[in-house]
This record gives C-alpha cells, sequence and structure tokens, in this order.
C-alpha cells in the first residue's frame, strides 16, 4: 500500500511539473508548422501542416506573437486559408498561452457547425491539443458544443446576434470570423464587436483578430478596421525586373473562347508587370519569394489584404473564367465575384430609380406573350384579403428578365372558388413566336397575412408543380440574410415553407432595374398585361437608405409608398428562380411534335448548398 501512494504521489507531482513548465518560445506559425494536423473534414490536403505552402500566412500568424500589436484585421477572398489562420491560433494558445478565449461567428446557427467540423478535428489530430482538452465527462464536463476547457484557459463559441454569449466573462484572445456578416446590434445591447472586446478590458496581453470576406464598401467592418490599420498588401516580384508589386486583377491578360452552349473555355492567361510591362506565366509568378509592404503607419492594429491571385490552392484559369461567367450574369454576380475571388468590397451605384424611367421600357411582345429570348417561366403571387396579386416572369440567358404578366383574381380567400381560379391560372401556358409553349415551372405564394392555413393547404398538395409557400424575413439590425434563408415543413398541413432573406433580393431586384441596356440582368416590361403607371409605383415603393446603430452603419429598406406588392412578387420570383436553379445558358432542347413546354435542365448545385425545390 505504501508503494502505491508512493507511485500516486509521484505521477501527480509530475504531472504538475509538466502544466508549470516552461514552453517552447513558437512563434504562432512556428506552433502550426511542428503540431498542427489538417484533417479531410476541413482541408483538401490533409496532413501535416506546411506554412510554405501559402507563405503569406506567415506574417499574418507571427503578428499575433508582437507584444506591441493589439489589433489585427484580415479582409481576404474566399480559399486562402483565413479560417486556418484562427484555427492555428487557437491551437497556439491551448498549447503554448492559454488565456480565455472567445470564438465569435455571424449567427449562434453556425456554432454546431464549427465546433464539430472545424474545432473538434483539429483537436482531436494534434495529439499536443489532445492531450490539453478536456474529455466531456457528464453534465459538467468541459468540452461542449460551444465550449471546451484546457489547462489556465477556454474557447467559448458565441454567435453575434447573442447579447448574453458576449457579455458573460472576462476574455484575454477575440477572434472575430466573418465581421461584415455580424448584426448592428446584438438585440439591443449594441455593437457586438464592441460588446465582445470589453470583456478584454483587464487583460494587458489582449489580442483582438478580425476576418473577414468584404461585401459592401458603404457599411464594411472589415473594410474600416483595414483602412485603419497597416493596409499591408501581398506583393509578388516580377519574374523579368524584379520589382515588387501587389497582384491586381486589371493586369491579368487571358484569351478565351465561348462554344454555342454558352460553355466558357479561358486558352491563355498571364500577368502584365506594372513596371516593365513584360508578360508572366502563373507559376513564374508565384515561384517568386513575396513579402508584405505597409501603405501605412499604425501603433497597435495591422492590417492584411489578400485575392484569390496569390492563393496557392486556386488557378488563374479559374479565376478569369469565374469573372466572364460573372460578367455575363449580371452585377449582382459581379458582386459576389469580387468580394470572394478579389476580397474588395462592392460599392453601390445607389442611384435612384425612377418609375417613368421604367415606363419608358414598356415595349410589344409577341402573339403568345413570351419573347424570344426567354427559357422558363416562374411565378409569384401575393395574398390580399380581397384577391391574389400574381407576376408571372420569364428569364433567359445571365438573368435578362421579361414581365409576362401582372395579374389580379378578385373573390374571398375562405371560400374554395378563388382558389380554383388560381389553380387554373398557374395551370396556364404561354407560347413565344415559333409556337414554343412554356407552362410556369415553379411559383412561390406568400403565406402571410390571414390566409396562411388556406396557402399551405394549396401548396401541399402541389408540390409536384414547383407551388410552394414562402415567408419574407427582413433583419432589423443590418442582419446578412441570404434570399433563401431556410427550407421547413408544416406539420399539420405538411407543406414546405421556404423563408425568404427579402433585403437581399430587395438589393438584387433593384441592382437589375438600375441595368440600362438589354444584355444580362436587364428587366423587360410588355406594353399591357398590367404593368401600368401603378405598376411601376409599386416597383419603386422603397428606398434604401443608410442608418446608424451604436456607431455602427447598416442599410435598411424604407416604404416611401403605401403600395408595394409589385417589389414583393419581383423578390418572390426572383428567389423562385434561384431556387428551380435552371441551366440559363444552355439553349432550349427542341420543340416536340406539338410545341411541348420547355424543358431547360437544372443547373447541378454544389456540394453543401441548399438543395433545390
Amino acid at each position: 500500500m505504501p508503494m502505491i501512494k508512493t507511485f500516486k504521489t509521484i505521477r501527480l507531482f509530475a504531472r504538475i511539473a509538466r502544466t508549470w513548465a516552461p514552453q517552447p518560445d513558437l512563434t504562432i506559425s512556428q506552433w502550426a508548422d511542428q503540431y498542427r494536423v489538417l484533417t479531410p473534414e476541413g482541408s483538401s490536403e490533409p496532413g501535416p501542416w506546411r506554412t510554405d505552402r501559402a507563405p503569406y500566412q506567415r506574417e499574418i500568424m507571427d503578428s499575433i506573437n508582437d507584444p506591441l500589436i493589439e489589433e489585427v484585421a484580415i479582409m481576404a477572398s474566399a480559399q486562402v486559408g483565413k479560417t486556418e489562420f484562427l484555427l492555428n491560433m487557437i491551437g497556439y494558445h491551448i498549447d503554448q498561452d492559454p488565456a480565455p478565449i472567445m470564438y465569435l461567428l455571424p449567427t449562434e446557427d453556425l456554432i454546431k457547425s464549427f465546433s464539430q467540423k472545424r474545432l473538434a478535428p483539429m483537436i482531436s489530430a494534434s495529439p499536443v491539443l489532445r492531450s490539453k482538452v478536456y474529455e466531456a465527462k457528464g453534465r459538467d464536463a468541459g468540452n461542449t458544443i460551444s465550449e471546451k476547457s484546457f489547462p489556465n484557459g477556454y474557447i467559448t463559441i458565441v454567435g453575434a446576434n447573442s447579447p448574453s454569449g458576449l457579455s458573460s466573462r472576462p476574455i484575454r484572445i477575440v477572434l472575430c470570423d466573418e465581421v461584415d456578416r455580424y448584426p448592428a446590434s446584438a438585440g439591443t445591447e449594441g455593437d457586438p464587436i464592441t460588446l465582445a472586446t470589453e470583456r478584454t478590458a483587464t487583460f494587458n496581453k489582449r489580442k483582438h483578430v478580425y476576418v473577414s470576406t468584404p461585401v459592401l464598401k458603404e457599411t464594411s467592418r472589415i473594410n474600416q478596421l483595414y483602412e485603419d490599420s497597416t493596409m499591408e498588401e501581398w506583393n509578388l516580384p516580377c519574374p523579368h525586373c524584379d520589382e515588387y508589386q501587389p497582384m491586381v486583377f486589371g493586369n491579368v491578360k487571358f484569351e478565351k473562347l465561348e462554344s454555342e452552349s454558352g460553355e466558357i473555355t479561358v486558352t491563355r492567361v498571364e500577368y502584365c508587370c506594372s513596371h516593365c510591362g513584360a508578360l508572366g506565366s502563373e507559376k513564374e509568378w508565384k515561384n517568386g519569394d513575396g513579402k508584405w509592404v505597409p501603405r501605412k503607419k499604425h501603433s497597435y492594429r495591422r492590417g492584411f489584404h489578400l485575392n484569390q491571385l496569390v492563393s496557392p490552392w486556386v488557378s488563374w484559369n479559374k479565376i478569369v473564367r469565374k469573372f466572364l461567367v460573372a460578367k455575363r450574369e449580371g452585377p449582382e454576380k459581379l458582386k459576389v465575384w469580387e468580394n470572394t475571388v478579389m476580397g474588395n468590397p462592392w460599392e453601390e451605384k445607389g442611384e435612384q430609380i425612377e418609375e417613368d424611367v421604367l415606363l419608358s421600357r414598356l415595349q410589344g411582345y409577341p402573339a403568345g406573350g413570351v419573347p424570344d429570348g426567354v427559357k422558363v417561366l416562374t411565378a409569384a403571387v401575393d395574398t390580399q384579403d380581397d384577391r391574389f396579386e400574381i407576376e408571372v416572369m420569364g428569364w433567359g440567358t445571365g438573368r435578362e428578365s421579361w414581365g409576362i404578366e401582372y395579374h389580379r383574381i378578385y373573390g374571398d380567400l375562405s371560400q374554395p372558388k378563388i382558389w380554383a381560379d388560381l389553380d387554373e391560372y398557374l395551370s396556364r401556358t404561354w407560347t413565344n413566336s415559333e409556337g414554343r409553349r412554356f407552362s410556369i415551372r415553379t411559383a412561390f405564394i406568400d403565406s402571410g397575412g390571414h390566409y396562411t392555413t388556406e396557402v399551405y393547404k394549396f401548396t401541399s398538395v402541389r408540390k409536384a408543380r414547383g407551388i410552394f409557400a414562402i415567408k419574407g424575413y427582413s433583419g432589423a439590425n443590418g442582419e446578412n440574410v441570404s434570399l433563401l434563408h431556410t427550407w421547413s415543413v408544416n406539420k399539420k398541413q405538411k407543406a414546405m415553407l421556404i423563408t425568404l432573406g427579402v433585403d437581399e433580393g430587395k438589393a438584387k431586384v433593384f441592382s437589375s432595374l438600375q441595368i440600362k441596356e438589354p444584355g444580362p440582368g436587364y428587366c423587360h416590361f410588355p406594353l399591357d398585361k398590367g404593368y401600368n403607371r401603378d405598376y411601376f409605383r409599386g416597383l419603386t415603393a422603397e428606398v434604401l437608405v443608410t442608418k446608424m446603430r451604436a456607431g455602427v452603419k447598416f442599410r435598411q429598406w424604407k416604404q416611401i409608398r403605401k403600395r408595394n406588392e409589385p417589389l414583393d412578387l419581383r423578390v418572390y420570383n426572383l428567389a423562385a428562380l434561384e431556387a428551380l436553379n435552371p441551366n440559363l445558358e444552355a439553349p432550349l432542347p427542341p420543340m416536340d411534335g406539338a410545341g411541348g413546354p420547355s424543358g431547360l435542365q437544372k443547373r447541378p448545385r454544389r456540394r453543401g448548398a441548399a438543395s433545390s425545390v
């Protein structure tokens, strides 16, 4: 027995010695190179971490180790490894410099996915982390979905929309991911970034790290943080004259081919030096020894800007092809390309649209009602107490659109007749000049108002025809909500309910209305079929205004006229198109003998995208 007690005492003191022993003097990048293991769940290149794979990562990570630097802002495109920066910082602090850490995501809904698919696999794959993060053992465990404990510290994962999570305890390290998607206020408590960073006030070695792909320039938090920093850019040397320069898309030179089906092939891509004008290949430029070059001085915040031209995981050929497709498909796709590929905020024109300008677009259509260029029809239905308001729209290459008909059906929505009339209308077909028949492929019906149950009953038995109930959602605090926000099934009527982020939808509609020449994104309107001055007044019944809350700018739609149903229906039609996801670049299939309805195929969705209705 004494020998057993002695052995236990020795083990206890050994554990204490390991806990208090001085740690190796490593930077974050050195720690990652020595201990980090990438997993298949979070990386296309699983195995030991290698900072040299993307050398621009080294100084970003190691800037956190600088005692003079309190804040780091990283404005970056997708696919440059920005979330990996943050994971390496977490791993380093768990192992080398324990502290209370807060990881801040845009919403609470993202906590489970980040914890299980990114953080937990990193901990499990790295022995030095696995041995320190406490295992879950019952209700009071130190390892949960939203919080993981380790000796002398913990990491808590919270949503920027959760005031309770942001103000609960002292924190030394605050890691803010995708800050441009944060709401302007966490509930009624104020700016989520301010709430989080105030938790660090009592710590001398506090660190605040902000990472995001930018969105709109006027309200971009990451752009504001970057512009109030050292504003550093990754520079590469010209393979011919050795002059260092940041990589900008304007200097990319390329050749392309486009097939009749709309498939784009990029045959050559080179980069033109800003100094000597010589052209160099992607391999020649990326093989150069890059360096970070600051544009300003700052006493406590370093700022870094990255785009995909320097990424080892994205080819220039792919970047150019994405640009050409986005340019063809209109300004909304160009905005996404500018944000996610070039890592730049998008600057809106902010031009107000007058109804007289849209009235001047009225044009004659063929007898059957469908102009050449239309490839698919969608419909949207707004429910009022005494009527349905309906718009049928046609869509073509590059999301060029044609209003087909704006129609009203009057009646008592509590009675079956008006619903039978709606069913008959949504079953109609229209024809083009060739005699090709077009049916409505997808119809979205607003379930708000006083007749929600009736909408559910109507749509639940018409799923096969692509008829679905929708509900609009508008964020009060500038939340970034995607147009196709959520799908759910009503339990009683078994109806599919699609929640729409109407703020994004309105922005996309107005962006298209501002296009002045026929082509991608342009909106056409027929001379009759319900498109009159009242329609265009309803279509332009809202304006986008910039508001300020707790010192944070955000944009919100403001209604300036009473009737806005035409604008709502345009948003619903756009959402219906995105849900249907047809390949609008493909030619229409040959007609059958009776001029059968369009059979345009759906475009395949990328892995992980919301499933098409």
